[in-house]
């Protein structure tokens, strides 16, 4: 097949939750100092490549906005229409949302957790609507979603469902348009939009599927959007570097 569109992804920096090893999930945890540095790096090589884009797209946690933020600032392309969204937030990790994999395996043993992990159905256990990680409590950013909307878990199918319709309304029909689209996000939203753009993609290749911190990726897709081929902005050796250190 014939490449006829080009996208471009990025996970956002190494976030002080990816640093101390927690479950982020809907909680807007800020950048690391190396987490800033990769994000600048993100920028330099979309710089280098010669990529330019007409509209961004990224989540309403911070994580996500600065990473997209020093990106626009590295490549000079400030003028970026940038558009955020609440469906491109993280999986929500419901009761693991704040624990690191060692409190999570005390808790509810570690064979139970990484199944809640790497399962494409399972979710981990809801938090009420009393606890504070549920995301309602954040009046600022989900005020005008009714409560049921905002999730107290999700799987990964979920995360893929909850995606899917801003991919096929909104972010799907900018490609399709002709614009050059960047999206800055989660690892688990990525996946879901790999989800999103290729339903033949199974869930063992969702699971496999780990997009390293500020490495931009570009997908090459066909008339339909479907992936045709993709790579990253980086050697090999570094992803692979990336890869081992996260």
């Amino acid at each position: 097949m014939v490449a006829k569109y080009t996208l471009v992804v990025v996970r956002h920096g190494e976030s002080t939750w990816n640093k101390e090893n927690k479950f982020s999930g809907w909680e807007d945890v800020d950048l690391t100092e190396s987490g800033i540095q990769q994000s600048v790096h993100a920028g330099r090589m979309i710089k280098e490549a010669g990529l330019e884009f007409d509209v961004a797209y990224t989540s309403l946690l911070k994580r996500a906005i600065k990473t997209l933020f020093y990106i626009q600032d590295e490549s000079n392309q400030h003028h970026v229409n940038v558009r955020r969204h609440w469906r491109l937030n993280e999986r929500m990790y419901g009761a693991l949302q704040g624990l690191d994999k060692y409190q999570s395996a005390e808790k509810y043993g570690k064979e139970q957790v990484y199944s809640w992990r790497s399962s494409y159905h399972q979710s981990p256990p809801a938090v009420d609507i009393s606890d504070e990680r549920w995301p309602g409590h954040d009046s600022r950013k989900y005020s005008m979603l009714p409560p049921n909307v905002l999730p107290r878990t999700e799987s990964i199918q979920d995360t893929v469902h909850r995606i899917r319709p801003y991919w096929h309304d909104v972010i799907s029909q900018s490609i399709l348009s002709g614009q050059r689209v960047l999206i800055c996000t989660h690892r688990s939203s990525l996946r879901a939009l790999l989800k999103c753009m290729d339903d033949n993609t199974n869930a063992d290749v969702l699971k496999a599927t780990e997009i390293p911190n500020g490495f931009p990726l570009v997908y090459e897709l066909d008339a339909e959007l479907k992936p045709v081929n993709h790579y990253y902005l980086a050697s090999p050796e570094l992803i692979a570097a990336a890869h081992n250190t996260s």
